[in-house]
């Protein structure tokens, strides 16, 4: 079936679920979601028949929490799982989706796990069991599993089920449950079996059938990396900083991680941009017009802002968080590669989130490969390789007889055409790495940056006197400006509100658009900061800081009194 796909909030859900859901990331119901909740929460019985990856659980997993009792401490609801995996998964994401529900529990039960300690959270009370056939024919022969309370069975994956063997253990299952209970199936495939149990154990079930989108993506290389969170920022700008994207979308989750990526991308000098629900029409035009006119280079965006993105010369897509369901994989990915021209997608997990990647894989019926995160050596010969071109490129273009005439003198002086021409490629790269500091290998350090390396935190700050006897902590002069070409800004923020180096970089950069070379020593005060900005463009940084706030403080700026 098709249909449009709903908000959570037109889906008249308790505010509980609702906060849950905007924690969890999710800003729209898939179709699955948008079909099943509504349907299921007038109580009718239900099949749906849906690949994995199409956000089933919740869709299954948001009824039942809206319709459970939280102050009754009996079973009253159960999902049956084929696979000890699937029931784990299942559990843990009702659990986050119940977790403002006060006095809600939840508990997944399968072999191999001791008994013993299933038992006795059980005895404690919980209202929705995740199990398998198996143990739950074991618990319900020890009568330590009752199903008298029970209002609703989920049955997920019923066709994998049926493949391993289990269609009687579901069938006494379904017996000990009361007969006025609500019966929902969810199968990828109807075979006879199970179109049998919807028979006898269904009345007047409503039919769903969602057909999930195949991914085809052959210009598309696909690459995975496993990375702490806290690390995630350093692997982003090292896989930026190894290649020569024009246009790079990188998605997340959540509109409040954008806002936060967003920012940390800037106070590196990277161009960047970002999309998201709260922001007006009109600021998203603004966004992507300066997307398109690449005059950023970088577009950061949660899955439903995203959809008004078609561009077609995106170079690569980044998901920094793993898309909350598998159907957003394909639509994110699919935005590279297009019109015949190849692409790169990445995606950044850690832990369990592995499984989600199996899921994606099997869902768009593709191959995944490990990727390797650039190491600092990966990026210094990137580095030569492109400092080499633009030396051929100019000798190409012509034009350097006064500079010839600068090495024939050199030359004069006994001093050979090798040495002098290493001596200013080292000069020329030594201003080059001051300006752009790698990441040390270990993913430690901090990010190969593209500003002046005025955030001195992670060698140990250095700090100064004013004349005023207050403590400053000081940044280092840019190597490319003389202080002529320099004007001092006074900000009105500084350590007392809680304000860092790199959050006076973030706002530069961020509100007013320039480069962090145009950005030299900032001095940061207990209440006040100096900055040295380049000052063809001091006023338009002043502007762009009017009426803004820095770690909470509202600001203003003005050129330094002498």
């Amino acid at each position: 079936m098709t249909m449009t796909k709903l908000k959570f909030s037109e889906l008249d859900l308790s505010p509980e679920i609702l906060k849950a859901v905007a924690d969890m990331g999710f800003e729209e119901a898939t179709h699955i979601q948008t079909a099943t909740i509504p349907l299921m929460k007038t109580g009718v019985d239900l099949i749906g028949q849906a690949q994995t990856g199409t956000g089933k659980t919740a869709a299954f997993g948001i009824p039942l929490l809206e319709m459970i009792d939280p102050k009754v401490k009996y079973v009253q609801g159960l999902v049956m799982c084929p696979t000890r995996e699937l029931a784990v998964q299942v559990a843990e994401e009702i659990r986050q989706l119940g977790k403002h529900i006060k006095g809600f529990n939840v508990l997944a039960v399968y072999g191999g796990q001791p008994i013993d300690r299933q038992i006795r959270t059980l005895r404690a009370g919980v209202q929705i069991i995740i199990g398998t056939p198996g143990r739950l024919i074991d618990h319900i022969e020890r009568r330590t599993v009752k199903l008298d309370s029970c209002k609703i069975v989920v049955l997920d994956e019923a066709d994998e089920m049926l493949n391993m063997g289990f269609i009687e253990d579901i069938q006494l299952i379904l017996k000990s449950a009361p007969a006025d209970r609500q019966t929902v199936l969810f199968s990828a495939t109807m075979p006879k079996p199970i179109l049998d149990l919807t028979k006898h154990y269904q009345k007047d079930p409503k039919y769903v059938k969602i057909t999930h989108e195949v991914l085809t993506a052959p210009n598309i290389e696909q690459f995975y990396f496993e990375v702490k969170h806290g690390k995630k920022i350093e692997a982003l700008t090292r896989v930026l900083d190894s290649n020569d994207y024009k246009a790079t979308l990188i998605f997340c989750n959540t509109k409040k991680m954008v806002d936060e990526l967003a920012d940390q991308m800037r106070s590196r000098g990277y161009l960047s941009e970002c999309l998201h629900g709260d922001k007006t029409q009109q600021q998203r035009d603004k966004v992507m017009e300066k997307f398109r006119a690449a005059q950023c280079d970088i577009l950061i965006a949660t899955d439903v802002a995203a959809r008004g993105i078609d561009v077609d010369n995106i170079d690569a897509v980044v998901n920094y968080d793993i898309p909350a369901d598998e159907e957003y994989y394909v639509h994110r990915i699919g935005r590279t590669g297009r019109a015949g021209k190849s692409g790169t997608a990445y995606t950044f997990l850690y832990g369990n989130e592995m499984h989600k990647l199996r899921d994606i894989q099997r869902y768009a019926k593709i191959k995944i490969k490990p990727g390797t995160i650039p190491s600092r050596d990966d990026i210094e010969e990137k580095r030569i390789k492109n400092f080499m071109e633009k030396v051929k490129k100019q000798i190409e273009t012509g034009g350097l007889e006064t500079q010839t005439k600068v090495i024939e003198k050199l030359m004069e002086e006994d001093l050979s055409s090798m040495d002098i021409a290493a001596a200013l490629v080292k000069i020329i790269m030594k201003d080059e790495e001051n300006a752009q500091i790698g990441a040390e290998n270990d993913l430690n350090a901090p990010a190969y940056k593209q500003y002046d390396r005025n955030d001195r935190g992670s060698r140990g700050d250095r700090f100064d006197r004013n004349p005023r006897g207050e403590r400053s902590e000081r940044g280092e002069k840019g190597p490319r400006m003389a202080d002529g070409d320099m004007t001092r800004m006074f900000i009105s923020a500084g350590k007392s509100n809680g304000v860092m180096v790199r959050d006076i970089l973030g706002a530069i950069t961020g509100e007013s658009g320039i480069r962090g070379e145009k950005i030299g020593r900032i001095d940061l005060f207990d209440k006040y900061t100096f900055v040295q900005i380049d000052s063809t463009v001091v006023d338009d940084v002043i502007q762009a800081l009017k009426g803004k706030k820095i770690k909470g403080a509202k600001i203003y700026a003005e050129v330094a009194k002498k």
